[in-house]
């Protein structure tokens, strides 16, 4: 236990240490590249033009290539997180509440996915006969891009938040359903003859002898499914507008908010990370060792 401390520590710090780098790095490479009084390249009409409309001649010379600072991008943090449940129309809301829609439609399409791919999953994990039989349709349908299926589902459902809704449901599917399947035929054929010879009753036996054991390998495919589940809503967000994280990155960048958008791509990272911690916690809860 001594040395797995010992070693979190110093990946601890070397985490620290390459943050510190990458942030330098940016600094020296979004600085400014004047000292911001050098008015000797303008004319005096030009300076005078420059003032009446608005703008500051002695910044206009130190601007670096546009590209935002870590200290501007840090204040944008400070800014959006001091109030992010304000609702100001559609257009203008905080980043709390498009994180909220982000999460709701994630959440919707990955629970009904658990729903259809975990007991799909169980029959074919223990029928050979129901998995040569799945086979073909899930080796067609699971290279597909989720995205491509938003036109028929905007076609049908004409609403864009649930099409959202049916795209994660979409891409959340197969690896749920194939993990499933793996991790269901893959349990011990003594554990299973086990249960045969006490007679266990094949509800009873899914329930408490196929299901724990193939537990570990369920919440992986649940696992990689929300990763895949929170990239694609991005996407998708992009593509119908409205609410989300993924409108409110596509938004920014139609203000031309450079700021905003490197925010917005952080916050997805962040909550990406977050999503995949609590998976891999519950994944470490039902992975036993023997």
């Amino acid at each position: 236990m001594r040395n797995l401390g010992s070693l979190s520590a110093r990946a601890a710090l070397v985490s620290l240490l390459m943050l510190a780098l990458l942030l330098g790095i940016w600094q020296l490479a979004t600085q400014p590249s004047g000292g911001g009084a050098d008015l000797s390249g303008l004319t005096p009409e030009q300076v005078e033009y420059m003032k009446l409309m608005g703008k500051d001649p002695g910044a206009a010379t130190a601007k670096s290539d546009g590209f935002p600072t870590p200290a501007q991008v840090g204040r944008t943090f400070v800014e959006q997180l001091a109030n992010p449940f304000y609702d100001n129309g559609p257009n203008d809301k905080g980043i709390g509440i498009q994180l909220g829609w982000s999460l709701l439609r994630v959440g919707l399409g990955f629970l009904l996915a658990c729903v259809v791919a975990v007991p799909l999953g169980f029959l074919i994990g223990m029928s050979p006969l129901m998995q040569r039989a799945f086979d073909p349709f899930i080796q067609v349908l699971k290279p597909i891009s989720p995205l491509a299926w938003m036109p028929l589902a905007l076609y049908t459902i004409k609403d864009s938040s649930v099409s959202g809704v049916f795209v994660i449901f979409i891409c959340s599917v197969w690896p749920m359903l194939i993990n499933t399947a793996f991790g269901v035929a893959s349990v011990r054929r003594d554990w299973l003859h086990v249960a045969a010879t006490l007679e266990v009753r094949p509800v009873r036996r899914a329930l408490r002898v196929i299901l724990p054991a193939a537990a570990p390998t369920i919440l992986t495919g649940m696992r990689i499914s929300m990763g895949i589940a929170w990239l694609v809503i991005v996407a998708a967000e992009m593509l119908v507008g409205g609410t989300g994280i993924g409108y409110f990155l596509w938004n920014e960048w139609n203000n031309l908010s450079l700021t905003h958008v490197i925010f917005a791509i952080l916050v997805i990272g962040v909550v990406g990370m977050l999503l995949d911690l609590a998976f891999a916690a519950l994944q470490k809860k039902v992975t036993y060792v023997e």
